[in-house]
């Protein structure tokens, strides 16, 4: 029988793990989780040289075997950074723009977006940064923390200036078609962004 040294033995064992905690992620790993369950990066390293994963973003690896999500991948690199507007639109079905990497995103106002200026971003104060935050799906499955339907829909109401106008009108109308439409929602959260009226009277005006 071949003999196995005890740093192998750790090693492997080690990689195990760390393969079963991509299994959990759906083969996505990063290193701030192996500093969570303290295992050294080191073994991110050994993986991509044994080609079971390869590196996708800072930080962030995934099995060599799967198709990467981007949506995911960007999730994951910037916390910070919600979908919103017609890119959360668009994971709600309402939107039928594919945001082709260039993304709308909301921060805080306090945020250092410098690295983020590729895509269209937005800035909001403290107090309404989580109004409307949820989970979505992205095609390929994985969970992405975007607004709910009737905080886009007073997005995309409050930044018409910097939208496409017909796609705005668009979203509103197949919206008002929405089974699952909430006015009561949608106009608290307006009242809330102080564009109560201007909500309602789109809304009247496409019904």
């Amino acid at each position: 029988m071949e003999k196995i040294t005890m740093k192998e033995f750790q090693d492997k064992s080690n990689i195990e793990i760390i393969k079963e905690l991509m299994k959990k992620n759906k083969g996505y790993i990063t290193s701030k989780e192996l500093d969570m369950f303290d295992l050294h990066r080191m073994y991110l390293s050994i993986m991509q040289d044994k080609g079971i994963i390869k590196k996708v973003a800072p930080g962030i690896y995934i099995d060599v075997n799967i198709k990467k999500d981007n949506y995911y991948i960007f999730g994951l690199s910037m916390p910070n950074a919600i979908f919103s507007h017609m890119t959360a639109l668009y994971f709600h079905g309402l939107s039928t723009k594919s945001p082709n990497c260039v993304y709308d995103i909301t921060v805080k106002k306090s945020y250092n977006s410098a690295h983020l200026r590729k895509h269209n971003v937005f800035y909001v104060n403290n107090d309404i940064y989580e109004l409307g935050l949820t989970e979505i799906e992205t095609p390929m499955g994985n969970k992405i923390k975007v607004y709910d339907i009737e905080r886009c829909i007073c997005d995309i109401i409050r930044s018409k200036n910097r939208m496409d106008f017909n796609l705005v009108k668009s979203c509103l109308k197949k919206y008002i078609k929405r089974k699952d439409k909430d006015f009561v929602k949608l106009y608290l959260y307006a009242e809330k962004f102080g564009i109560k009226k201007v909500v309602m009277n789109y809304i009247d005006l496409l019904s």
